[in-house]
């Protein structure tokens, strides 16, 4: 990226007052001709001739990188995102190992703390998106409120930031270079059967009842994984941490020893990677209560089987994600990449993600994309007045539900521990990986 690039002025508007994004969205229609024509000017006719031609490679989790966003990346901008999923693990050694074969990274912010240092990915300039100061202050500063606790573990914000132009160097407030643009985040908790579990659940640590032996559950990424057999554990009153996040051998050993001890009582029925896996273990029975992600809850619901996702009395284990830009993008793509960023924080996708039980990391905008009683639903924690639709239009719940946990700021505000990368990441991965396939 030039110091032209890194200038808002001159890489997205010209003398004539006419945006490059407005250039985007008509070029497939009678405006693309006339500016291919010259009979407008002032715009680089490379960007007029060849916006079509652009495919932009992202690759990232299923979570977000959805063939709908794909479609109306398309519509509204112009050009061509082409995406690729893979599970978590597969994400953070496809970041490091093959730089050159995507233009995009959809990561998580405990995957960035992996990935950016290693250089593969450039800093974003805050300057060249318009829709900066509508991201939630969570990614800045690490407060939902200015009263706010900041949670443990690698909140966003502590890798979201580098000193300057061309670091690698995570910085320790606020700059003008951010390593993601946040997308998409949510405060998770565990999966809960109430027609099988027959008692109310409150804490983390009743997923290791014995009543439950047999019949639960927890996800098999380590980096993952390990934050709720943390909340677990200290639910129990084995251990305090420190830091959830950050993990003494110790700590790691002992959190290791209280999983290994319930795995051969048989307390676990399985231990899930995607979101299918979870989905079909609660839908089936075989699993009253797990360690899940929202939309896995809704998908079980939506079968007309119940299933709720709990708020428990020591909080929520958080993730957040976002978009990030390879090393080796620059001129036509870089810019397409910053109008795709931009866009993607301007309000639809935003409304898409929310449907699905996560959250906008520009919630001001998304409300513009969802009805009174969509919003009410979904941020608000209020009492739905009609049924409240799937993106895809499948009917999620019914008239007279409300949110599990409440809203937004009642979910978020309590969010105990970020997901995280420690210092002893390596130790913790290889004892893991001993109690899966011990």
């Amino acid at each position: 990226m030039n110091e032209k690039d890194s200038n808002p002025k001159t890489s997205t508007e010209t003398k004539t007052g006419v945006t490059r994004r407005d250039l985007i969205k008509g070029v497939a229609g009678a405006s693309a001709v006339a500016l291919g024509s010259g009979a407008i000017t002032g715009f680089p006719m490379v960007w007029a001739q060849n916006i079509k031609n652009i495919t932009l490679r992202q690759f990232g989790t299923g979570v977000s990188n959805l063939n709908a966003i794909a479609e109306k990346c398309k519509e509204d901008l112009g050009f061509n995102l082409q995406l690729t999923s893979l599970d978590s693990d597969s994400v953070t050694q496809r970041a490091v190992t093959q730089p050159k074969s995507y233009d995009i990274a959809d990561i998580e912010y405990w995957i960035c703390k992996k990935v950016f240092p290693s250089g593969v990915m450039q800093p974003l300039d805050v300057s060249r998106l318009k829709n900066y100061d509508k991201i939630s202050p969570l990614f800045i500063n690490g407060k939902l409120t200015p009263d706010s606790t900041i949670a443990q573990g690698t909140a966003p914000h502590t890798v979201g930031f580098v000193e300057e132009k061309g670091s690698k160097n995570f910085a320790k407030s606020p700059t003008n270079w951010m390593t993601l643009i946040p997308t998409i985040y949510n405060a998770d908790t565990l999966g809960v059967r109430p027609d099988l579990v027959g008692r109310p659940i409150t804490q983390w640590s009743d997923i290791m009842d014995p009543a439950f032996k047999g019949k639960t559950s927890i996800l098999n990424i380590p980096a993952i994984g390990i934050m709720d057999a943390a909340m677990i554990c200290e639910s129990m009153g084995v251990i305090k941490y420190g830091d959830k996040g950050n993990m003494t051998r110790q700590e790691i050993d002992t959190t290791m020893k209280v999983l290994m001890d319930a795995k051969r009582a048989g307390q676990f029925r399985a231990f899930w990677k995607s979101f299918d896996e979870s989905v079909n273990l609660m839908a089936s029975g075989e699993v009253v209560i797990q360690s899940m992600w929202s939309p896995a809850v809704a998908a079980v619901r939506s079968r007309g089987i119940p299933c709720v996702y709990q708020p428990l009395k020591e909080g929520y284990r958080a993730w957040g994600g976002g978009l990030g830009l390879a090393s080796h993008l620059s001129g036509l793509e870089l810019d397409a990449a910053y109008e795709y960023i931009d866009w993607y924080l301007s309000g639809w996708v935003g409304a898409y993600l929310n449907r699905q039980g996560y959250y906008s990391a520009a919630p001001e905008t998304s409300k513009a994309f969802m009805s009174d009683d969509e919003w009410g639903f979904w941020i608000e924690g209020k009492e739905a007045k009609g049924d409240i639709l799937s993106p895809s239009g499948d009917v999620m719940e019914k008239a007279g539900a409300t949110r599990d946990g409440g809203s937004y700021w009642d979910r978020m505000g309590k969010v105990a521990c970020w997901n995280s990368v420690m210092d002893e990441n390596k130790y913790m991965v290889r004892k893991w990986n001993e109690f899966i396939v011990s």
